[in-house]
């Protein structure tokens, strides 16, 4: 142990916190959408903006945040990060006008993602690599309670108190985590020296931008038209500039010989393919359940605690297995598990069982326990300890975009079968009424379902190649042990 801090499960407490209050303010906004849409006075467009800034804002940011780690100190950047945040979010909550409200969630975003992209190189210093598993795995469950206690807290706190509450009610526990974190941490000395390097930060933020508006603004746009694609021709093109920069500026925000560590690079892979398939759940489920069977929101939301209750005893278990007997072979069987539980939920049918729901997603939450800490320590720590917070920032950019892309993804296969009229309606939650209609979301569930299992054994056939490689550096290693 290295001894940089002075309590470790103390650090892992701050560190858990931080991402369960930022996880609950992301998911509690969902819910509060209609009421706030009400008393502000502003159109639907407008309101999904709230939800669209956040998620620019703190998928850009993961990278230069993680490089500002490397040559600033990841305490620094983790606790203004936060501080940011919760001054945001207080400020959220007293905007008057949907204008303010949008920006104050830009900064919000902005926040969020300067502590996300330092959390997991602190745990990863923190911790001797024999428990950062385990300690992976338990700050992996503040996201399970985060999803389970917004919507339901959400929706308490704006039935009794309005919309605001939902932003008032993160600062105590903003507060809180920003001194618990001012006192437990200490400075990790900077990993790298060096200047921030402004073309690359622009052009992959302008880059990412364009990305993002392209894949969640195109069903609205229509993904045909001008503006979205043109907004797809700037993202690749500032991507190439983006790379290009890279290979020629002196201190780079994202080293490229990163790719070369073949663990990395082989794991981002895994990261968009199982990013892509697994948050395509909750959506396939919420036009199955209330788009075509008719369920109210609570009702949905009550078959879906399975996917996340388990998570809660599985997420530090799998950390340990992880630990015990090797993150890939864990990772392994997880993502077998999660293919075998969507060709399940591939069979739901016209008529609806709930056991037909709440066995899959219960397999799917055990066997993400497995995965998900597995994943995120193999892919984090095979990157040099000197580029941590870049690593760990592009690693958290692929999973938003893989989050991003789920939903993208669903849509182009909803528009297959239904109108965009109805297609936008089934994607909100509306029951669509119609035999026909019913029997047309119920074929896209069972496809939908179907396609992403896909992903998971692309997925799956990745991971397979990481443990050969793995195996091949175990046997080289030995041949040149013993010739030497």
């Amino acid at each position: 142990m290295k001894g940089i801090y002075f309590n470790k499960w103390a650090v892992l407490a701050v560190v858990t916190l931080v991402s369960f209050v930022t996880n609950v303010d992301a998911t509690i906004v969902v819910i509060g959408l209609p009421s706030l849409i009400n008393d502000l006075h502003i159109e639907l467009v407008t309101g999904m903006w709230v939800i669209t800034s956040y998620l620019i804002t703190s998928t850009i940011l993961l990278l230069p945040a993680g490089r500002w780690a490397d040559i600033k100190g990841t305490k620094r950047i983790f606790l203004w990060g936060f501080f940011i945040f919760t001054i945001a979010t207080v400020l959220c909550g007293a905007s008057t006008s949907g204008a303010m409200l949008i920006i104050f969630r830009l900064i919000q975003g902005i926040g969020a993602a300067f502590a996300l992209a330092t959390a997991t190189p602190i745990l990863m210093r923190t911790f001797p690599k024999e428990q950062l598993g385990l300690a992976i795995g338990i700050n992996s469950t503040s996201w399970v309670i985060g999803s389970i206690i917004g919507p339901v807290a959400g929706g308490a706190l704006i039935n009794s108190f309005g919309w605001r509450s939902m932003f008032f009610v993160s600062a105590p526990f903003g507060l809180l985590a920003l001194i618990g974190g001012w006192v437990v941490l200490k400075e990790w000395k900077a990993q790298q020296s060096g200047k921030t390097d402004w073309i690359g930060v622009f052009t992959f933020g302008l880059t990412l931008t364009a990305l993002l508006l392209a894949l969640s603004q195109g069903q609205s746009w229509g993904w045909s038209s001008l503006r979205t694609i043109g907004l797809f021709l700037t993202a690749i093109v500032l991507g190439c500039v983006f790379i290009m920069a890279e290979l020629k500026v002196r201190d780079p925000l994202f080293n490229l010989s990163l790719f070369t560590h073949r663990l990395y690079s082989t794991g981002l892979g895994i990261t968009m393919s199982y990013c892509i398939g697994y948050f395509s759940i909750t959506l396939l489920l919420a036009l199955y359940l209330q788009g075509a069977q008719g369920l109210s929101p609570l009702e949905t939301g009550l078959l879906l605690v399975p996917l996340s209750l388990p998570q809660l005893i599985m997420g530090p278990l799998g950390g340990k297995l992880a630990d015990s007997f090797g993150a890939i072979r864990v990772l392994m069987v997880g993502m077998i598990l999660i293919a075998f539980s969507l060709l399940l939920l591939g069979n739901l049918g016209n008529h609806l069982s709930a056991v037909k729901v709440i066995i899959p997603l219960l397999i799917i939450s055990i066997a993400n326990g497995f995965a998900w800490p597995s994943l995120a320590k193999t892919v984090l720590s095979s990157a040099p300890s000197k580029h941590a917070g870049a690593a760990s920032g592009m690693f958290y950019t692929v999973y938003n975009i893989g989050r991003v892309g789920s939903q993208t993804v669903t849509l182009l296969l909803l528009h297959l079968v239904v109108s965009p009229a109805v297609a936008s309606q089934a994607f909100l939650g509306t029951h669509i009424n119609g035999d026909t209609t019913k029997d047309s979301l119920v074929h896209v569930t069972d496809i939908g379902f179907r396609v992403y299992t896909l992903f998971f054994i692309a997925a799956l056939l990745l991971t397979i190649g990481m443990l050969r490689n793995q195996k091949q550096k175990l046997v080289f290693k030995k041949v040149d042990e013993h010739t030497s």
